[in-house]
């Protein structure tokens, strides 16, 4: 059995966090993400590579051609994570906001 790669390493990457920007607009196949940057298409393809063994992008074939498209379901464990932190951080906020307010 593989071992799926961590997530949170993958995002921690700026070019695979960019690559993401890039395909939750719309699906894209490597050429066209590569493109983007200055780096190799070989370098690009394994970013593609880690970001799909994680679950975060996922490939469908169209014709010849491939598409990388984001998973929402491989986000999700991003945004669990997260979604504490930002719950915490709203309500000090919104208690600023009632200090501030306050003062004015």
């Amino acid at each position: 059995m593989k071992l799926r790669r961590d997530v949170f390493q993958a995002i921690a990457d700026p070019t695979r966090r960019a690559i993401i920007t890039l395909v939750a607009a719309s699906a894209m196949t490597p050429t066209a993400i590569a493109e983007n940057f200055d780096y190799s298409r070989q370098t690009i393809s394994k970013h593609i590579q880690i970001l799909t063994e994680c679950e975060i992008l996922q490939q469908e074939q169209k014709g010849r051609e491939i598409y990388y498209q984001l998973n929402s379901e491989g986000m999700k464990e991003i945004a669990d994570f997260i979604e504490p932190f930002r719950k915490m951080w709203d309500v000090r906020f919104n208690k600023l906001e009632a200090v501030m307010k306050k003062h004015q």
